[in-house]
């Protein structure tokens, strides 16, 4: 516990410690004399010395009021300078998103610096655990899903674009696919949050899941798709996952991309979609859907 001073009194006290008259500094402070003076001789009780010679035309300082009146004086301009910034600094908002971290880190987090510039009172906590129970908890206020409506009831959800996959290899890969039937034989990677998504593939364009040679799984889509640039293998993306990799040339889609029923979509719980913050991140993530390569 600290021992400080009555701090009002010290307020007091660096007001007429500044203009050296007990009744100018009272008439600044809208305070009576009687007030002003009262809070002084508090002051001074606490400390145990006068601070104030008083004359004719006013007080001048002691010895032990010239101490304490520097002191108050630095301590009253942190605390006012620090209040100033406090109030000139928008209070900020704190929107809880859980998502797949592939989502994350493919898509998301490349615009997360135009977000945070264009709404600067809102900031997205970024989280990779979370469900449909935790939104409808509270425990998070908006989730990313790759999956097929129709949704849980009493939650709402934006469609950010179709899950479209495909394969995708290094450039040089020594035998690119012309036609789905090449790739029976050929290493096939997958990763485990995605494990069906060559059967589901394989299924759409005729192919006998059970022929595919499926050699390597990885815990995320980055290090799977890496392996791809490595020429480890041909993986499986989603389009808007990929569209870098495919910009810059170390991946190439032989096949182009196909799209199931299932979608891309941010969810929130019906009853709170109309909430400012939750209404600015779903016009901001349907603008950002219209531009696949920040």
């Amino acid at each position: 516990m600290r021992k400080l001073p009555p701090l009002h009194a010290i307020r007091i006290f660096d007001a007429c410690a500044q203009v050296l008259n007990f009744s100018v500094a009272a008439r600044d402070l809208c305070l009576t004399h009687g007030a002003v003076s009262h809070q002084i001789r508090q002051l001074e009780s606490w400390i145990g010395q006068p601070l104030f010679v008083r004359h004719a035309q006013g007080v001048a300082l002691t010895p032990a009021g010239q101490v304490l009146h520097r002191s108050a004086a630095q301590a009253l301009h942190l605390l006012e300078t620090a209040g100033q910034q406090l109030r000139a600094t928008p209070q900020q908002e704190t929107l809880i998103l859980a998502a797949p971290g592939s989502f994350l880190a493919l898509w998301l987090i490349r615009r997360l610096e135009h977000f945070e510039r264009g709404h600067p009172a809102l900031r997205l906590q970024l989280q990779t655990q979370g469900d449909f129970q935790d939104l409808a908890a509270g425990r998070i206020d908006a989730l990313v899903v790759s999956a097929r409506p129709p949704w849980p009831k009493g939650v709402a959800a934006q469609t950010l674009f179709a899950d479209r996959a495909g394969p995708v290899c290094a450039p040089d890969w020594e035998a690119p696919p012309a036609q789905p039937a090449d790739l029976l034989g050929q290493p096939l990677l997958y990763t485990l949050s995605r494990r069906d998504a060559w059967i589901d593939w394989a299924e759409l364009h005729g192919l006998d899941p059970a022929r595919l040679s499926l050699t390597r799984h990885f815990d995320n889509l980055q290090l799977m798709l890496e392996a791809a640039v490595a020429k480890l293998g041909i993986a499986i993306a989603p389009q808007q996952l990929v569209q870098r990799e495919l910009a810059q040339g170390r991946l190439v889609a032989p096949l182009g991309f196909s799209g199931g029923p299932s979608e891309f979509a941010l969810c929130m719980l019906a009853n709170r979609r109309h909430d400012a913050p939750l209404s600015a991140l779903c016009a901001w993530m349907e603008a950002q859907t219209e531009n696949p390569t920040p």
